[in-house]
């Protein structure tokens, strides 16, 4: 089960805690992840300021969902291989 990831999630911990996220935000022209805001900036914030609507920031929100799931799935595999081993 994937993490609950919302619109007040501030970037800086967005990206730090998922990294799979840069990717997507990145296809989004998102590119200042590292700025300084990004400490104190939501994504919702964020995109706003980017002139997302609500539904770019809502798919941006699915796509980070999917990508973090995705890797939590290879995760899972990853540690099932090395436990047979």
């Amino acid at each position: 089960m994937a993490p609950k990831i919302d619109r007040n999630v501030l970037i800086g911990e967005l990206v730090m805690n998922y990294p799979q996220s840069v990717e997507v935000l990145f296809k989004h022209g998102f590119h200042c992840i590292g700025c300084g805001l990004s400490a104190y900036e939501t994504l919702e914030q964020g995109c706003a300021a980017h002139g997302f609507d609500d539904s770019i920031i809502d798919q941006i929100l699915q796509e980070i969902q999917e990508a973090v799931k995705a890797a939590a799935e290879t995760e899972k595999k990853e540690v099932k291989k090395e436990r047979k081993k």
